[in-house]
């Protein structure tokens, strides 16, 4: 017996966990009754999703560059990593059809989400997959990234639904300030665990976290009267039941209806532009790091880990009051105006990328500029959703930035035939350019108007028949 062992420790635990929501009726933590509580929890929920991102995007490539892995090697692993992203349109389709309405639309995938990200963490400590087992390490991004899908459709999902008009652009830079501040920190602390105890070390210390904010989770409801977990006391919210769409047919009409709108059509080529200047800049930066500048895993992942950081205290700070200030769409124009000039620096000043100040600027002006463009455009993708279909469309919405991004890391296998990692940022540049001439000329919309009108099919009898199973 281990010392220290305390044969009612576990019981109490157990006791503890089933008392959880006995009285959720009672309960003072309802994010729709609180303000600070809906953006705090936003941002930790954020937080949470950075963490795979920032080991399997960031520091497991690093990692690998650093030990000899080619281009081709680091392409491929990305490319496996981020196709959970491309693929998690089906997410909001299950999400939006099967739920647990007692305990909220969104709140139960979301924890059963992380408690999947956990285990299959624990799993890949287990495995410990090394550099040159190029297999293991995309099959472990892929799979834990398809379990972080699920939690951020899920999570996109809360956030049309329970935020007001007024804080949408305060509550994106919530949300992805959150999630750099996570990838800033899952980038950091994993590339020491790798450097100083090994891959398996970085994977529990990243379950270790995620589970510490799905216990979180467990202390909070969307609305009144919901249960905080499934034998508590609680019930469905009549708002919850009002709008549900239990049935595939009218959530792929009420779906298509939404995306085949004009506005929605030329808003996606804007999302394709913005994940595939992040999908590049994520792959290229341990390449120049530690083939031009000859940096190690450690320093790479290092300022990568503090740009990221600094990135989301500008989207907490900057991204909203520029949202509220200038609106999305200015906003999100000038945002592409300053990625392309990253990128036309880049381009012609390739025989400073062996300067670590060079380096180091690209890395924070790329990570800064992504946030921003993040947080100043989202509103716009929130307005265009249609809050019946929500996890859906905005799923939709989010799928096309990410096959942005894995077009991305197809491309970049091809880099050596097009001419370098310098041609890269020509394409860049090219794509900002579209996106920028897309949000010139395109009027996207200031408000929600479709809330507008089904509050009013709801007032009038007209809105969607629920059914719920």
């Amino acid at each position: 017996m281990p010392a220290g062992y305390n044969p009612g420790a576990g019981e109490g635990a157990c006791a503890t966990l089933r008392s959880l929501g006995t009285n959720a009726a009672g309960s003072r933590w309802i994010l729709t009754e609180s303000r600070p509580l809906r953006l705090s929890t936003l941002f930790i929920l954020y937080v949470a999703q950075g963490v795979p991102i920032g080991l399997f995007w960031f520091a497991i490539p690093s990692w690998m560059a650093a030990n000899g892995a080619s281009a081709a090697d680091v392409g491929y692993v990305l490319g496996l990593t981020t196709l959970p992203w491309t693929l998690k349109l089906v997410n909001g389709f299950i999400m939006d059809r099967y739920t647990f309405l007692a305990m909220g639309r969104r709140r139960i995938w979301i924890i059963g989400a992380q408690m999947v990200m956990i285990a299959l963490l624990a799993g890949c400590a287990l495995i410990g997959p090394g550099v040159t087992d190029i297999w293991l390490l995309g099959s472990a991004g892929f799979v834990v990234n398809m379990a972080t899908t699920f939690q951020d459709v899920a999570v996109d999902g809360m956030a049309v639904d329970v935020m007001e008009e007024d804080e949408r652009a305060r509550a994106s830079g919530m949300m992805f300030g959150g999630q750099s501040i996570g990838i800033a920190a899952a980038t950091a602390l994993s590339g020491l665990a790798i450097a100083r105890l090994g891959s398996s070390a970085a994977y529990l210390l990243s379950a270790a976290f995620i589970g510490a904010i799905t216990l979180y989770l467990l202390l909070l409801t969307e609305r009144a009267g919901e249960r905080l977990v499934p034998w508590s006391a609680g019930d469905v919210h009549p708002r919850n039941r009002a709008i549900h769409v239990g049935a595939w047919w009218p959530i792929l009409k009420s779906t298509a209806v939404s995306m085949i709108r004009p506005v929605s059509l030329f808003w996606l080529p804007v999302l394709l532009v913005r994940g595939f200047h992040y999908g590049m800049f994520t792959a290229v930066t341990p390449l120049i790091g530690t083939g031009n500048v000859g940096w190690s895993e450690v320093r790479v992942t290092s300022v990568v880990g503090t740009a990221q950081f600094v990135a989301g205290i500008l989207g907490l700070t900057l991204g909203g009051w520029l949202g509220d200030t200038f609106g999305a769409k200015k906003s999100t124009i000038a945002m592409f105006a300053a990625l392309m000039t990253v990128s036309a620096t880049m381009w012609f000043s390739v025989a400073n990328w062996g300067d670590p100040a060079s380096f180091t600027a690209f890395v924070y002006a790329w990570c800064g500029l992504d946030v921003l463009i993040t947080v100043v455009a989202l509103p716009i993708s929130m307005r265009l959703c249609d809050p019946r279909v929500a996890a859906t469309q905005f799923t939709l919405y989010m799928a096309t930035n990410n096959l942005g991004i894995s077009l991305a890391a197809w491309v970049l296998r091809f880099s050596r035939e097009m001419g370098g990692l310098p041609v890269m940022f020509m394409v860049v540049f090219a794509l900002h350019l579209v996106g920028l001439m897309l949000m010139v000329l395109v009027k996207f919309p200031r408000r929600t108007a479709v809330v507008d009108e089904i509050a009013v099919q709801l007032a009038e009898g007209d809105g969607p028949q629920p059914v719920i199973n």
